[in-house]
């Protein structure tokens, strides 16, 4: 179901793409003007009994639906995955009960080949990225530490070169659930849930670690659990999306000082039931930003002022699936694709790249969708 605001019901009558039917029988828009097949990877929770744990690989059609190509790498629940900026290699997390460990593939094309893996240090690794070159951090949400390694040439992961442990620094239960990176990789963001804060760091590369910066973090509302972020192909905001009160909060980016500017909130006005943000992402252009609820069931698309930075909701579009995790926008961005953890399912959603709103297109049965990875 859709909440549109007044003002932009007739644009989207106008400009809303031919509509035809998925593949299960739904509403969709099987043709998309310049729109290109493209291959991702997914990342995945074990299902014992149901399907081999490791990463999959399917193909996102012209059409918009999928097709799924099978494992091609094991791995104990891959929670996250990250390319290399060449993309010849990739990174995943292997989040499993009570422990956790990282390991390094080189990318054959749709195929993996396992280099090496290594133990995080704390439980529940949930989050990976690399810089270009080749520095690694993952987020541990059961330890609430932020680790550093890095990638030699050949792909292989080195043994850990850092730890930054939020519990040390004063937190009694960080929940670090991400991590990105800010002026040419110089700088680490790690978005803490259980902290309510972004903590800052400069990334030492003489010395192989990383550096709290001053102030070492910016606060979010008590009680937000901030979780993701994206920031703005302009390089001056961030957006936080915050799990537990259903908010993105806008940072504004100064140099190297960060400042909070305002939060809105990822629900209809009039929803009354309980919901938990998971995913953000905002559109090349940046004139749109996304965010993924879970329990309202729906992916939220803002337009995004270009002088302010400030966010307008447009509507909250059904992701025709049980509990939205990561979402990703097709390199085209012709299309949106979700993640549904719980009904096991990946949802295509053709976008409209004048006006930023969503349509449904098919959905496709995939095993316990974690990450998709374009």
């Amino acid at each position: 179901m859709r909440y549109l605001l007044p003002a932009l019901l007739s644009l989207l009558l106008a400009l809303s793409c031919t509509v035809g039917r998925g593949e299960d029988g739904k509403d969709g828009a099987p043709g998309r003007d310049g729109a290109s097949a493209a291959g991702f990877f997914l990342g995945t929770y074990n299902d014992d009994g149901v399907h081999e744990p490791g990463i999959y690989h399917f193909t996102l059609n012209s059409d918009g639906t999928l097709t799924n190509n099978g494992r091609v790498a094991e791995a104990s629940s891959p929670s996250f995955l990250a390319y290399t900026p060449d993309r010849s290699r990739l990174v995943a997390v292997e989040e499993v009960n009570g422990g956790g460990s990282v390991a390094s593939f080189r990318v054959n094309g749709s195929d993996l080949e396992l280099l090496n893996r290594r133990p995080t240090s704390a439980p529940g690794p949930c989050h990976i990225n690399v810089t270009r070159d080749g520095y690694v951090t993952v987020a541990t949400y059961g330890g609430g530490t932020l680790e550093l390694w890095r990638l030699a040439t050949d792909g292989v992961l080195s043994e850990r070169l850092d730890v930054q442990d939020h519990r040390a620094r004063g937190a009694e239960t960080p929940h670090a659930h991400s991590s990105y990176y800010l002026n040419d990789d110089t700088e680490v963001l790690a978005v803490d849930l259980g902290t309510d804060e972004v903590w800052h760091y400069t990334l030492d590369k003489r010395a192989n670690t990383l550096r709290p910066a001053t102030p070492p973090a910016v606060k979010m509302e008590d009680g937000a659990g901030p979780r993701h972020l994206t920031i703005h192909p302009n390089g001056k905001w961030i957006y936080v999306i915050n799990e537990l009160n259903s908010t993105v909060t806008q940072i504004a980016m100064d140099g190297t000082d960060l400042s909070v500017v305002e939060s809105w909130s990822t629900l209809p006005d009039d929803f009354t039931g309980e919901s938990f943000c998971a995913d953000i992402h905002v559109s090349s252009d940046g004139r749109f930003l996304y965010g993924s609820n879970r329990g309202h069931n729906s992916i939220v698309v803002y337009s995004i002022d270009a002088g302010t930075g400030a966010l307008t909701a447009l509507e909250h579009e059904s992701v025709a699936g049980d509990w939205p995790r990561n979402f990703a926008l097709s390199p085209d961005e012709a299309y949106l694709l979700v993640a549904n953890q719980r009904s096991k399912n990946i949802t295509t959603l053709a976008r409209n790249q004048q006006t930023g709103m969503l349509d449904f297109v098919t959905r496709t049965t995939a095993p316990i969708p974690v990450c998709i990875l374009f």
